[in-house]
């Protein structure tokens, strides 16, 4: 195989107390044109290794057992060191010990491209080493894009002058691959620095207190644009996000029922997206916000759905419509057990309550044919779409009906 596929990797570091699986590894990495492979037998050698070289190995592929120093232990070694390697686990052990270990091997802040178990594929190999380019990639596009606000009143200034705008993300009923509606998710379309993410300026604009005025300007925005598809005659439901600080003003209900009303979007259309940490804040007020918005017709979303520790609680406290499953639960699901059964549980109760089940965070086939099996009612991610403007949602309608077929697992018809 062509060595030049993985030109950013040009050595590989073998950590493995079996010396069989060690040199089924490093005939793998081998195969795949990578020549400079190391070898260490346990987390001690593979220390005094890295130590000795000049230049580190592009990959760590690591097993969990092994004596003297196992590779949880190793794994924590190289943070404390400050050693930056990709790493790839590879087990023997079960897949939810090993689905620990890449949770943890991330929040340390090392870059993790696989956890596998045993036995290693060449094709798996493949797959890691083509994440490496791909991470380094958008690690740099990143940092490119990375831009802290200067303060409340260029936030204010954005605001006001229609800087900040509502993109929309197509979410899809799952049995027939059509669009029932879209979320809103609000962009700083910044006239110097380029396009900037909520999460820098959500935050922002909660601390200035200028929250209220975001929210407003964007539902005033995102109804106008669902007023046009209705014209249209593509009726899509409309979810917007609310920040926890909305549901403490005894007026926002009555402010989005005057807002609804003057775009002429039924309340029935409207859904409003909260997450399950926003109700604790402030419970009594969180509460009678949300009582009087669906006695206003609105939908009610709990958003992130598992992520905090109230769940069941907040489905027993609050009027919810819809159940939207975190990414987190989601994303790989269909290659590991434990979310498979955390994401079953979650869509079972959602179906006995009669809720609209949505996950989100869908980018593989895998996991999109998993939420047919399993009774999803609505997805959204990146295998459908990401989010666009709304002149865009025309375009994309068009490109995704070919689609259709594909998503619903239909066979195409024989020729004539």
């Amino acid at each position: 195989m062509d060595d030049k596929r993985y030109p950013q990797v040009d050595s590989v570091l073998v950590v493995d107390d079996s010396a069989v699986q060690r040199q089924h590894a490093v005939a793998l990495a081998k195969g795949l044109g990578i020549e400079l492979v190391y070898e260490a037998g346990n987390g001690v050698e593979a220390l005094e290794l890295l130590a000795l070289l000049t230049v580190p190995p592009a990959l760590l592929v690591i097993d969990l057992e092994m004596p003297d120093m196992d590779g949880v232990e190793l794994i924590q070694q190289l943070r404390e060191r400050g050693i930056q390697i990709p790493i790839m686990v590879a087990s023997s052990r079960d897949l939810t010990l090993i689905d620990s270990v890449e949770a943890m091997t991330a929040a340390l802040g090392l870059e993790i491209v696989a956890a596998l178990q045993k036995p290693l594929g060449a094709e798996q190999l493949a797959d890691a080493l083509d994440r490496i380019g791909r991470a380094g990639k958008a690690i740099a596009q990143g940092s490119a894009a990375i831009f802290v606000p200067l303060g409340e009143s260029e936030l204010a200034d954005a605001i006001r002058g229609g800087q900040i705008v509502p993109y929309y993300q197509p979410k899809v009923d799952v049995r027939s691959g059509m669009i029932k509606g879209v979320e809103a998710l609000a962009r700083w379309q910044h006239p110097e620095r380029g396009m900037i993410a909520p999460d820098t300026f959500i935050p922002l604009a909660e601390r200035s207190g200028l929250i209220r005025e975001l929210t407003m300007k964007m539902t005033e925005r995102a109804l106008a644009q669902a007023a046009q598809w209705n014209a249209r005659e593509l009726r899509l439901t409309m979810a917007i996000n609310l920040s926890p600080l909305s549901l403490d003003t005894p007026g926002f209900p009555q402010d989005m029922r005057l807002l609804q009303e003057a775009s002429g979007v039924p309340a029935e259309q409207i859904v409003w997206e909260i997450t399950e940490s926003s109700v604790v804040a402030n419970l009594g007020a969180a509460l009678g916000t949300l009582a009087r918005l669906r006695l206003k017709g609105f939908g009610l979303s709990i958003d992130d759905y598992g992520t905090g520790f109230s769940s069941m609680q907040q489905l027993a406290r609050i009027p919810f419509t819809e159940l939207k499953i975190d990414r987190s639960f989601v994303h790989g699901a269909s290659r590991k057990q434990h979310l498979k059964v955390i994401l079953q549980s979650a869509l079972d109760m959602s179906n006995r309550l009669g809720l609209v089940s949505v996950a989100e965070g869908v980018e593989t086939m895998e996991d999109w044919r998993l939420l047919q099996e399993s009774g999803c009612s609505v997805a959204q991610g990146f295998l459908i779409a990401r989010p666009m403007p709304g002149d865009e949602l025309a375009g994309w309608l068009k490109g995704h009906l070919t689609r259709v077929r594909e998503l619903r697992q239909e066979k195409p018809a024989r020729p004539a």
